[in-house]
């Protein structure tokens, strides 16, 4: 039986765009510019710990002590205020019978409360909750795929991703997965979809209302799946 793998931020919660700008704001506070669509499309789909060690390393010195639990617990504030689910997930999810389960580079503790924030929680049991931190490596690596399949009794070529970010679709693509991108964030500008294609989604849909057709076009038998998507956007 197969396995739908939904991305978090991005995907589930419309969060990535909020999050940049929590992170731009707090390395213009230690003089670091870095403006929020420059941080949305760089970071999207990359753990807090990989963003962070990244910009150390293009600013040439260690990031303060406190900065990750600062850019925590101003995500933290700015959630719990203006968090919101995709508009339609819940809909399409519940269209779904195939099993489901999360796979996000977030915290464990973040992806909970952004399930309970926007009121998708009783969608995914805990137990089918799953974060890079989990695992030795975050995307673009498949460690977290690997993981999530494993532990729901899954095998990979069985699985389909939906996922936002260029990371995640090529973590997914190097796990042997099918990858449906998903563009409907406010993080998404006009050429995202081809960025996803470009790196291996098999199907691009801009609104959840679409999820139930590209799931099953690629359930079909593969001498009857369509094409990748014409229209990425």
């Amino acid at each position: 039986m197969g396995l739908l793998i939904f991305d978090c931020d991005g995907v589930l919660v419309d969060s990535e765009y909020l999050f940049a700008h929590v992170a731009s704001t707090c390395l213009k506070e230690i003089g670091f510019e870095l403006e929020t669509p420059e941080a949305a499309r760089r970071f999207a789909g990359v753990s807090i710990k990989d963003m962070l060690a990244s910009l150390a390393l293009e600013r040439g010195t260690p990031l303060p002590d406190t900065f990750e639990d600062l850019v925590i617990r101003r995500e933290d504030e700015a959630y719990a205020q203006m968090l919101e689910p995709i508009r339609g997930v819940r809909e399409a999810i519940l269209s779904l019978s195939l099993p489901r389960c999360v796979a996000s580079s977030s915290l464990p503790e973040r992806i909970s409360a952004s399930l309970v924030v926007t009121k998708l929680d009783d969608l995914f049991a805990e137990a089918a909750r799953f974060s890079t931190a989990l695992v030795p490596n975050g995307k673009p690596a498949p460690d977290i795929y690997l993981h999530a399949a494993s532990r729901m009794g899954a095998k990979p070529r069985d699985c389909i991703v939906i996922e936002d970010s260029v990371p995640g679709v090529q973590g997914a693509i190097s796990a042997g997965m099918s990858v449906i991108g998903f563009t409907g964030g406010r993080h998404c500008g006009k050429d995202h979809g081809r960025h996803l294609v470009a790196n291996g989604a098999h199907r691009v849909i801009a609104e959840m209302a679409e999820l139930r057709e590209a799931v099953r076009s690629l359930t079909l038998p593969k001498g009857h799946r369509r094409a990748r998507s014409p229209h990425p956007s």
